[in-house]
């Protein structure tokens, strides 16, 4: 069985960014479509769940003031653990990345005085999933409306 895949439109409207970027992340290797990359003129980029909530949490990033340049090496930290980030908690003060595995990390950082904000990854999967159920459920309803006209 082969994994539903999200083509561009779908992906800029469920994770809110531009075609521009898209495009821009997936020609420098930020994230790549993992179930069919573009492959000349004419054909589609297809993204998988995965590479939506990458994409959630890379948009998520930016918005709270982090640089590009902090957000791909974040990402490629994330890569590198062999464990999944679900149950994992992204913590910056704007200049730095923190994956934090236990509520104390975080109470340190702000005991310290810094700035910081917390981004649960669990929270974004769950979000984005709830996103699609109702745009499938739109899809749906708008399919059934159009056929029994």
């Amino acid at each position: 069985m082969t994994e539903q895949g999200y083509r561009v439109p779908e992906v800029t409207k469920i994770v809110g960014i531009t075609y521009r970027q898209l495009d821009y992340w997936a020609r420098t290797g930020l994230v790549r479509p993992s179930v069919q990359d573009a492959k000349g003129s004419g054909t589609q980029r297809l993204y998988s769940f995965q590479d939506l909530a990458t994409l959630r949490i890379i948009k998520k990033l930016l918005d709270t003031g982090v640089s590009l340049q902090q957000v791909r090496k974040a990402i490629g930290t994330l890569r590198e653990l062999k464990e999944p980030p679900l149950g994992t908690t992204l913590v910056s003060d704007g200049n730095r990345i923190y994956a934090v595995h236990s509520p104390e990390a975080v109470v340190d950082l702000l005991a310290k005085g810094q700035g910081v904000f917390a981004l649960a990854v669990d929270r974004v999967w769950t979000d984005l999933e709830g996103t699609l159920a109702k745009s499938s459920r739109r899809a749906s309803k708008a399919a059934g409306s159009a056929g029994g006209a």
